[in-house]
């Protein structure tokens, strides 16, 4: 499926045949009702507030999970990666521009450099990288979860042909 063309006005909990698992991040803020629920709860200006927010994030996963939650759990693993990248962006390049100049309009929401010269590293922001570390292991705990990755091949094979 061409992940443009999904619906985002979709209520993924009630249709969650309509999900696509895409790629990375796709759709994290887009996937209603998850993104509400998950998206108050994502912060990573600092080691104490990444702790907080991946804890809870992390805890929704595993919430999701208990209720058979599939989408849910791929939206939590999403918001747990976006922590770790966003945070990574800041800890490498201050201010979070990773590139030079304007997205051109037809790409905006689309993530990549689309011709654009990346910007130069700035010296590491040792906040920043700790948060990314932060997220980043409640990342692995949920991609490595067992359950989740026999579910996400359930749902690929199921909806995704």
């Amino acid at each position: 499926m061409d992940y443009r063309s999904i619906d985002w006005s979709t209520d993924f909990r009630a249709h969650p045949e309509k999900y696509v698992i895409g790629r990375g991040e796709l759709g994290v803020l887009s996937a209603e009702p998850y993104k509400s629920e998950l998206l108050p709860h994502w912060k990573f200006a600092t080691p104490e507030k990444a702790t907080i927010s991946a804890d809870v994030i992390l805890e929704m996963f595993y919430e999701y999970k208990s209720q058979g939650d599939f989408v849910g759990m791929d939206m939590a693993r999403k918001f747990l990666q976006m922590g770790y990248t966003r945070a990574r962006r800041y800890a490498n390049h201050k201010g979070g521009k990773k590139y030079d100049g304007p997205v051109p309009p037809d790409k905006k929401g689309q993530s990549g450099a689309h011709g654009r010269k990346e910007l130069p590293r700035s010296e590491e922001d040792p906040v920043k990288a700790e948060s990314a570390r932060i997220f980043h292991e409640r990342y692995m705990r949920a991609t490595q979860d067992e359950d989740y990755r026999r579910l996400a091949e359930e749902h690929k094979s199921r909806y995704q042909q």
